[in-house]
């Protein structure tokens, strides 16, 4: 089991700011205002994940300047910089209607307008240029973008997505 799978990455340490201790983080985050008042944070340090407590935080654009307790000198802050910064996933802001995060919706099922169910998504492949719900339907892999153009509508009661997929899309998977 990873050490991670029940957090979510933040960010990373990128450097000391100032003598007094404080770092500089780089949050990887899309509102990184909703994180201007935490209180702790966990570091990714040998592959473990070790709580640290926050004393101040001040957020400018996507960058955390953060003092953490204890880390009261420019070598004690040195020691933190790369290191990964976590938070469990019971801190990741809801979101409603069709936006979702890819670990929450795994398990759900597909279903396209025109084929109708096609399987359940095992899980959401990111790459560079677009993520895509990789599917399985009759132990055939069926891929479909993760486009607000396809999903129609994501349903979290009935652990449903629907989508209308391109005209001809899921045939390519299915007849190859």
């Amino acid at each position: 089991m990873n050490p991670t799978d029940d957090y979510f990455y933040l960010g990373r340490i990128t450097k000391v700011h100032g003598n007094n201790g404080e770092i500089t983080a780089y949050l990887d985050v899309d509102n990184p205002l909703e994180y201007a008042s935490l209180d702790m944070a966990f570091l990714s340090i040998n592959n473990a994940l070790i709580p640290y407590f926050i004393e101040s935080i001040k957020i400018l654009n996507n960058k955390a300047f953060i003092a953490f307790e204890g880390i009261d000198d420019m070598e004690k802050a040195s020691d933190l910089v790369k290191t990964e910064l976590y938070l469990p996933l019971t801190l990741l802001p809801k979101l409603t209607g069709n936006k979702f995060y890819y670990h929450e919706v795994e398990g759900f099922t597909i279903v396209d307008k025109q084929f109708g169910e096609i399987g359940t998504l095992k899980e959401i492949l990111d790459y560079p240029n677009q993520s895509v719900m990789q599917v399985f339907h009759n132990d055939k892999e069926v891929l479909i973008p993760v486009n607000d153009d396809i999903i129609t509508k994501v349903d979290r009661e009935s652990k449903t997505i629907f989508v209308n997929a391109p005209e001809g899309l899921i045939g390519i998977y299915l007849n190859a």
